[in-house]
């Protein structure tokens, strides 16, 4: 699977194919010219074509540098270009997953998946792969020149040989599993950082820097403990097929110099000289192949893990073929359900129509459903049954990015990215200008907070946007959405997080971009949806009361007059 990821560079997989096939011909020749110099020309002591020889050897040594130094290159170059490819496809179909598969993953998995296992999966080309075909290429044409030169010594390598091979098989059984650890524990310790990272506030917070300390020192042992177990294989194996090496190399010493000394025609100086250099180039490839399966190894649990990621389906289905164009803002939900987790119906048939230009404020309690319906008219999530429909048009029949755009949210939890403040308003949108920012920001109030900022609109932010306070950040989050001029604006929570000033600049921007337009405020302080058309009343997934402020307050023993007695009474009275 993952080579058909190399079909766009046919060509330089070739050249590297090329450069290996050179590298094993050329490396096998020149022990064959050496037993030919000396058999020809050192033993008889003959000068007449003895730099001839040597003339070959200097050839053959310069075409195998230049072998090794193309397929080094373009074999590297090979594995980026792949994963750079993989990495790409990877990014582009994680972006389209629902929001349930992030709820259920780790950000620390996901990140290793798609930095670190990359990296691993490059090594297959520049170091694994391809190393081991060119090692595997250069065996066997060094085993059929050996055979070619003297049987018997060839017989004495390959008596040996089969124990290498069978070393190595059981080796790479025992490497494969422990990689498959490494790898396990790698992600569990990115994970595991990456979540500490992020939420090093809350651990100073609540002083659980020594208990978080010990939970990563044991994390840290594991994997130490992973990669220990790859240094104890390696640590058998290798001085085995040094050992065997070397004792092959004695006997054919030994056969070799037995049969010279006793004036045998049927082994030259020469033959003894070459496959002295043959030997190791037999065995020290198998060694090789056993490093290089390490590499290989790690490479294709990466692979399989990020394949895995690749082959998950978990996007919405974005099968409407309706761009939708700007919407008059009717929404209708009809008997829908939803949920989470199967068998845990969040909203329990939720019926709602929503006039066009209506401001609709949904309150109730933490878990009532309220954040959901939101969820679902984005299609972060598919609901379970019924229909939710804009302007008489099911949903799910436009096209993802269509509806989305015609939507704006401004959340409770205000996500900025590490750039300018530009660029935070606008997403790098090329359709929006600085000057449309400077304006919107002025129609809305805001213009002046931030020209206050060092670099005004080209203040960065950093990671989150921490330079800023959390009101000023949802002040940001409702200008970028202000600046999509959506036919339908939610604003989630959006001045939970607020001072009193920024609240009340945030509301003067509130009653100036609802004016005209579907709105869809959801609050848990009732002060500010006092003024909004209809209020709706949600409990356990289900709507209990709908109304406006003034009737719902008229229900004795009322869901929401309890909620504003609860929010309003008391205060005063204290």
């Amino acid at each position: 699977r993952l080579l058909g990821y190399i079909k766009p560079y046919r060509l330089i997989f070739a050249l590297s194919l090329i450069c290996v096939i050179g590298l094993a011909v050329f490396g096998a020749a020149r022990p064959y010219v050496l037993k030919e110099a000396i058999d020809v020309n050192i033993s008889p002591r003959l000068y007449d074509g003895f730099m001839t020889y040597i003339l070959l050897m200097v050839g053959l040594l310069v075409l195998e540098v230049i072998c090794q130094l193309l397929f080094i290159y373009y074999a590297s170059w090979l594995g980026q270009s792949v994963v750079k490819d993989i990495r790409v496809k990877l990014f582009n179909h994680m972006l389209k997953f629902k929001m349930t598969y992030y709820d259920k993953s780790s950000v620390g998995v996901l990140i290793t998946r798609a930095v670190t296992d990359m990296e691993r999966i490059a090594d297959i080309f520049g170091q694994g792969l391809f190393m081991i075909f060119s090692d595997i290429l250069k065996m066997v044409v060094v085993a059929g020149v050996m055979l070619y030169i003297n049987t018997k010594l060839s017989l004495i390598v390959f008596v040996t040989l089969p124990l290498i091979v069978f070393a190595t098989k059981i080796f790479q059984r025992y490497m494969k599993r422990a990689f498959e650890d490494v790898r396990t524990e790698v992600s569990n310790l990115n994970s595991f950082v990456q979540e500490r990272v992020t939420g090093m506030k809350i651990l100073q917070l609540f002083t659980r820097e020594k208990t978080e300390y010990n939970n990563f020192t044991k994390i840290n042992e594991r994997h130490k403990k992973g990669w220990l177990k790859t240094v104890w294989y390696n640590s058998i194996f290798f001085p085995i097929a040094e050992i065997l090496s070397s004792i092959t190399l004695a006997a054919i010493i030994l056969k070799g110099g037995y049969d010279i000394l006793g004036g045998s025609t049927t082994t030259t100086l020469g033959d003894l000289v070459s496959f002295t250099m043959f030997v190791p180039m037999l065995f020290r490839p198998l060694n090789q192949i056993a490093n290089k399966f390490n590499t290989l190894q790690m490479g294709m649990v990466a692979a399989d893990r990020v394949f895995k990621v690749l082959d998950t389906e978990s996007q919405i289905n974005d099968k409407g073929q309706i761009e939708a164009a700007h919407f008059k803002g009717d929404i209708l939900l009809s008997n829908v359900r939803f949920s989470y987790l199967e068998g845990e119906e969040v909203l329990k048939g939720v019926n709602l129509d929503i006039n066009s230009g209506e401001t609709i404020a949904i309150v109730g309690a933490t878990g009532a459903g309220k954040s959901t319906i939101i969820n679902l008219l984005n299609r972060f999530y598919d609901i379970d049954s019924g229909e939710i429909a804009i302007d008489g048009t099911n949903i799910q029949k436009f096209s993802l990015n269509s509806l989305r755009e015609q939507i704006a949210v401004v959340l409770q939890d205000v996500f900025l990215f590490a750039d300018t403040i530009l660029n935070n308003i606008t997403l790098n949108n090329p359709n929006i200008s600085e000057a449309d920012v400077v304006a919107a920001a002025k129609a809305i109030g805001i213009h002046d907070f931030i020209s206050s900022l060092p670099k005004g609109y080209h203040y960065n932010v950093k990671e989150r946007g921490v330079m800023l306070s959390s009101g000023q950040r949802q002040l940001i989050s409702f200008l970028r959405a202000y600046m999509t001029n959506p036919s339908i604006l939610i604003l989630d929570e959006a001045t939970s997080s607020v001072d009193s000033y920024s609240e009340q600049l945030m509301q003067d921007a509130t009653d100036k971009i609802t004016e005209g337009r579907t709105s869809i405020i959801i609050a848990h302080r009732l002060a500010t949806i006092q003024q909004a058309d209809k209020i709706i009343v949600m409990d356990a997934g289900q709507i209990v009361e709908i109304g406006n402020h003034k009737t719902l307050l008229e229900k004795e023993d009322g869901y929401y007059r309890n909620l504003y007695e609860v929010q309003f009474l008391k205060a005063e009275a204290v």
